[in-house]
């Protein structure tokens, strides 16, 4: 199965000044933002386009539960999780099965988009957070 970059996701403290980095520094282009309170994301959410790539800028909304606010608390602010698109996502989970690899507990999910994702393990790559990801028919990539 074919895997391609999708995005980086990047947990942030200041979202307003991230965004300024990305638009002021970088020329990139904020495509969309949101706030997401479901468990598991409980986050602000600055999608920003560079030159054809995507990042996503992630701001824990609760600094309680928020699995970012733990990330940052954990290993500092910075690149959270690494995000593949993969074409069939049902297929992918398969496959990861086959290999042994686990996803996290409770990580699928549908975002706001349509976008369907799922959490790897990272106990099972090396301590990288890997997102999979698809979008299926009809639905625009953000």
């Amino acid at each position: 199965m074919p895997y391609e970059l999708d995005h980086v996701g990047i947990a942030v403290r200041d979202l307003k000044a991230s965004i300024a980095f990305y638009q002021n520094v970088l020329g990139g282009k904020l495509i969309d933002r949101y706030r997401s309170e479901t468990k598991g994301v409980e986050s602000e959410i600055a999608i920003m386009e560079v030159n054809g790539s995507r990042t996503e800028l992630l701001k824990p909304t609760n600094n309680d539960t928020s699995p970012i606010a733990r990330f940052i608390r954990q290993k500092g602010k910075g690149v959270h999780h690494i995000a593949y698109h993969v074409h069939d996502l049902e297929k992918a989970l398969e496959d990861l099965k086959t290999a042994g690899i686990r996803t996290l507990p409770d990580s699928f999910r549908v975002n706001k988009h349509g976008r369907r994702l799922v959490y790897l393990n990272p106990a099972d790559t090396e301590g990288t957070i890997i997102e999979y990801c698809d979008y299926p028919e009809n639905t625009e990539k953000n």
